[in-house]
């Protein structure tokens, strides 16, 4: 038996895997080369791919380490810390196709893919985006009807993570009634890319920003699978859906784990070795504060790993677990955000190259804020969820129902002053997006507040920057903006109009 699925135990198998990512990464490719090419190497890639990751992700019985969250975590932030690029591609795999076939999957399909997986280094995607329903799924084109023991598919997707490299896919699609019109609910299917009759090509390949080791593309649709490639929801495939996205959306802080502590380890040690004036950049105090955001998102991000640890495992079922889920994926994309532009700012010059990990970190981590819900959609739909819970409640202090709210009940006290308002009345749509981002972050407290034994400067530190935040989120609120931009603004506006 392979000794990275067996015989070995996690926490030696994941420091043998960091090491073989940077003998890889720094020592036998390289890397700074790569990064500015499109797609891996297939040797680099294939090289990576000995140590198997992605047998995290496959149940033991099928000869995988047993889908465990905590492993999932760990391998996806040992990716990150080299390459956010591998980690998404490595989140793709487990979140998005191999975790959600180990809970809906038929048992022959299950044993047929997992075990590809396993020998030949094969990978998978989820299908749901299209041009015209990014976020709205529900409203998909794409269709299948049964033909004798199969399904006919057929639609067009685009800008799927692995386009035109997956060798297997999860398709959605809305089943064709016999007048043509499509039903609310979505199903799902596997479809393999090597069988003729399931093959999904990409058309056409994106010039994407970032994360130039993925590639996405445009995807036409038309192919015919057996029956037993159908997953099979509890309930509902909507349900299905909701319980994988919520899934993939607790994983988020993996991607995010290894990507800030890389940003924080690299920061770190340049400030303290670059001179300003006879002494370290870390000197100066703008420099401290800067620091030490990316030092509370790093500990933000590890209560994040924590709760996904207890919540996240594939015998759960996350279809309602909305608030939280949200939160997560919302929260730790704008810190892998900030934390790059932080570290591009503190390196100077020489950050701002594609090749130098602060500026490969910008546009890397930029995406990460707008697929699989854009942040501000997922703060907005926190804020619904969390008012509506109040109005049933019949509670209009969002201080004190937070108090009595599960995950933010312990974390709410620290930050009384600036919680303590009415939510009572309407809100327009920017001001619950703002009321979603101060939700988000006492609930992501709560998390770190549960890690005893924690770093206790860390903690304070981050105490004290989103205390900060939620005054600033309250100004916000405060200020009723309500500006709304002008069709027509060139009226009046030409500023050499109005020289004496």
């Amino acid at each position: 038996m392979n000794e990275v699925i067996g015989q070995v135990d996690f926490d030696s198998y994941i420091k043998s895997f960091k090491k073989h990512l940077y003998h890889l990464f720094r020592e036998e490719f390289d890397y700074s080369a790569i990064s500015l090419k499109r797609d891996f190497p297939a040797e680099f890639l294939a090289e990576i791919m000995k140590k198997q990751p992605l047998a995290v992700a496959i149940p033991s019985h099928f000869g995988g380490r047993g889908v465990q969250v905590k492993e999932c975590l760990s391998v996806l932030a040992a990716a990150s810390y080299e390459s956010l690029a591998l980690s998404l591609m490595f989140g793709i795999n487990i979140a998005l196709f191999l975790e959600p076939l180990a809970k809906y999957g038929n048992y022959t399909v299950q044993e047929r893919v997992f075990k590809d997986f396993l020998e030949n280094n094969a990978m998978g995607g989820l299908m749901i985006t299209e041009k015209a329903y990014g976020s709205d799924a529900l409203n998909m084109k794409t269709n299948y009807q049964a033909i004798g023991d199969d399904y006919k598919i057929q639609g067009e997707k685009h800008w799927q993570g692995l386009s035109g490299a997956a060798d297997y896919w999860l398709v959605t699609a809305r089943k064709a009634n016999e007048n043509g019109e499509l039903t609310r609910d979505i199903d799902f299917f596997v479809t393999e890319n090597k069988n003729p009759n399931q093959h999904i090509p990409m058309v056409e390949r994106y010039n994407n920003l970032g994360l130039y080791a993925i590639p996405y593309g445009i995807n036409p649709i038309d192919v015919t699978v057996p029956a037993d490639q159908k997953l099979n929801p509890e309930s509902t495939g909507i349900k299905l859906m909701l319980d994988m996205l919520h899934r993939s959306r607790l994983q988020f802080p993996g991607m995010g784990m290894g990507f800030i502590k890389r940003l924080l380890d690299e920061t770190l040690q340049h400030c303290n070795t670059r001179m300003v004036g006879g002494a370290p950049l870390s000197n100066l105090d703008s420099v401290k504060y800067q620091i030490s955001r990316i030092q509370a998102a790093y500990t933000l991000n590890s209560g994040m790993c924590a709760y996904s640890v207890e919540t996240s495992g594939i015998e759960n079922d996350l279809a309602t677990l909305s608030i939280e889920a949200n939160t997560l994926k919302a929260l730790i994309t704008d810190l892998m955000q900030e934390s790059a532009q932080i570290s591009l700012q503190l390196a100077g010059a020489n950050g701002y190259r594609l090749d130098h990990i602060a500026g490969r970190s910008v546009v890397d981590s930029r995406p990460f804020q707008i697929f699989e819900g854009s942040n501000e959609m997922l703060y907005g739909q926190i804020a619904e969820a969390l008012l509506k819970l109040m109005r049933k409640a019949k509670e209009t202090n969002l201080y004190t129902f937070l108090t009595g709210y599960p995950t933010a009940n312990i974390s709410a006290p620290y930050f009384k002053e600036q919680l303590n308002f009415s939510v009572d009345g309407g809100f327009n749509q920017r001001d619950l997006v703002t009321i979603g981002r101060m939700i988000a972050r006492v609930i992501s407290f709560q998390f770190v507040l549960k890690l005893q034994g924690f770093n206790a400067q860390l903690v304070e530190i981050t105490r004290q920057h989103i205390q900060m935040d939620l005054m600033m989120f309250a100004g916000q609120l405060n200020s009723k903006n309500h500006a709304n931009p002008i069709q027509d603004y060139e009226v009046d506006s030409d500023w050499t109009s109005f020289l004496s």
